[in-house]
């Protein structure tokens, strides 16, 4: 088993929130290009890595697989500063209920330095009747950095980044916590996919696809998928997992497997061939409903074009979209290995197979 950890710790310690992405890309490439035959990136910064499957075709009517894992943040940007204190708004969906106390770096366009600051709130009797129960707006957090109110007006600009600043951990039971494991955990997952197939015969091309603005737009989704063509798509990205009041249909252990879906957005000849391949090499999975919409880059890849057949591959997580997420190292393993196996799986003539049945 490789040690994917210290790769997913450096993931988990940049920022790269949808639309600025670099940070992460490029770490993805510098960890990819040993183990794929060309890396570039997209219009939209997405990483694209293909790694070219044994079939003796030429390149644009070879079968390829996408598997899209997406790279970019949630977090925070700059909408007005009074005082020195700097006030946010969310990129991305963010539980707000835990985001006083929480330290962050705001990225600083006036000096194109990084502050290190914390989201506080005002006193509740300072905050108009009935905003100082329960949780509080966003509208009313800010971020202080501890600079004199002069000095953040030189360095901070309206429309600045701000990124969780929450450091890796290692926790018992071969756990991790921290921010962005949503979706960089799946980036993880790919990379060690990758490195199976570097001992394994696949017939297919796979494309390895780090996506820009999926918290946002399901922007690189799109485009990557108009651009490259794949003959089919995978998505791996985070689902929800069983923790302190989350324990219904809905929500799965940390590690005890990975979730396949199944909904509109997967089709279900990929859904079987998933679980015929998880049986046959012994890796848990569980069926993960999306009786409407899967909520990932799913939504967008089979929508482009003329239409890709997708699956999702999920791995369990808690404390989804916060500081401080949570998952299991066996379920990153687990989906890495599941992929390669689900790749060196398909025949030649695996098209001709799939039906909607």
């Amino acid at each position: 088993m490789s040690d994917i950890l210290p790769f997913l710790k450096s993931l988990i310690s940049v920022s790269g929130l949808s639309g600025d992405e670099t940070p992460a890309a490029d770490l993805i490439k510098k960890q990819w290009t040993p183990l794929v035959d060309e890396i570039s990136q997209s219009a939209l910064a997405s990483v694209h890595g293909l790694k070219l499957g044994s079939l003796k075709r030429s390149r644009s009517s070879a079968p390829s697989v996408l598997i899209a894992t997406h790279m970019d943040a949630i977090g925070m940007m700059v909408v007005r500063i009074v005082d020195g204190f700097i006030y946010i708004t969310n990129v991305g969906g963010i539980d707000a209920r835990v985001l006083p106390g929480t330290p962050v770096t705001v990225h600083a366009s006036g000096t194109k330095e990084e502050l290190y600051g914390v989201i506080a709130m005002p006193p509740a009797n300072l905050l108009p009747d009935g905003e100082g129960s329960g949780v509080v707006a966003m509208k009313y957090l800010f971020v202080d950095t501890g600079l004199a109110p002069g000095e953040v007006s030189k360095r901070v600009r309206v429309g600045d980044r701000v990124s969780f600043g929450t450091e890796p951990i290692e926790m018992s039971g071969g756990t991790v916590s921290g921010h962005t494991l949503d979706n960089r955990a799946s980036v993880a997952a790919l990379t060690v996919c990758l490195e199976e197939l570097q001992s394994k015969k696949h017939l297919w091309d796979v494309w390895a696809v780090a996506t820009a603005q999926e918290e946002t737009s399901f922007g690189g989704a799109y485009t990557s998928g108009f651009q490259l063509r794949p003959t089919i798509a995978v998505v791996v990205d985070m689902t929800f997992g069983t923790g302190a009041g989350a324990s219904g249909y809905q929500t799965f252990p940390l590690g005890k497997g990975v979730t396949l879906g199944i909904g509109p957005s997967i089709h279900p000849f990929l859904y079987k061939r998933f679980k015929e391949v998880a049986e046959r090499v012994e890796i848990p999975v569980s069926d993960d409903l999306m009786p409407e919409y899967s909520s990932t880059d799913a939504d967008a890849l089979q929508l482009t074009a003329e239409g890709i057949p997708t699956m999702v591959v999920s791995i369990p997580q808690r404390y989804m979209h916060t500081a401080v997420e949570l998952v299991a190292m066996k379920d990153i393993h687990r989906a890495g290995r599941l992929l390669a196996e689900f790749i060196a799986s398909l025949e030649a003539d695996f098209m001709e197979r799939i039906i909607w049945d």
